[in-house]
């Protein structure tokens, strides 16, 4: 494998050059694993989002964060049959989410993410029901991803 070998050849000069893998021992993620604790969610959308939080920076087992925040989404149709009838749609979600320490009333941290997906409205109403539901579970994803990556990047 031509791509490996390059890869492998590549680390030394990476580690030399002061790269540390962010989820590595030395890496960024370490000191927010286990530290932020996100507002209980009360939808399938936020349960979906906070799961995903705590998948990618663990459970908060000493948490010395609080991570707040608030999902909007909007629904638009994208397809339309021969019957006038909308067969795909586009759910744009905003995230609008701010990170404050748990003995502080100031956000440290604040900002807001943007994400779409799409789903089939097939032609059963529980099809169409079941691929809303996994249409907004796969937007939770992304905007949980967008703000694990904005944390890494930028928390204290």
């Amino acid at each position: 494998m031509p791509g490996r070998r390059a890869f492998l050849a590549l680390l030394p000069v990476l580690a030399a050059c002061g790269f540390t893998p962010v989820y590595g021992p030395q890496g960024d993620a370490g000191p927010l694993r286990g530290a932020i604790l996100a507002a209980e969610p009360d939808t399938d959308i936020t349960f979906a989002f906070v799961r995903q939080i705590e998948q990618r920076l663990g459970l908060p087992n000493q948490p010395r964060f609080g991570l707040s925040y608030t999902i909007r989404t909007a629904e638009t149709g994208l397809a339309i049959d021969e019957s006038n009838n909308v067969t795909r749609l586009n759910i744009e979600g905003r995230l609008a989410w701010a990170l404050t320490p748990l003995d502080g009333e100031d956000p440290v941290l604040t900002g807001e993410e943007i994400a779409f997906t799409a789903y089939s409205a097939g032609e059963s109403p529980l099809a169409a029901l079941e691929s809303e539901r996994d249409a907004l579970r796969r937007l939770a994803i992304i905007l949980a991803d967008d703000v694990v990556a904005r944390l890494l990047a930028e928390a204290p």
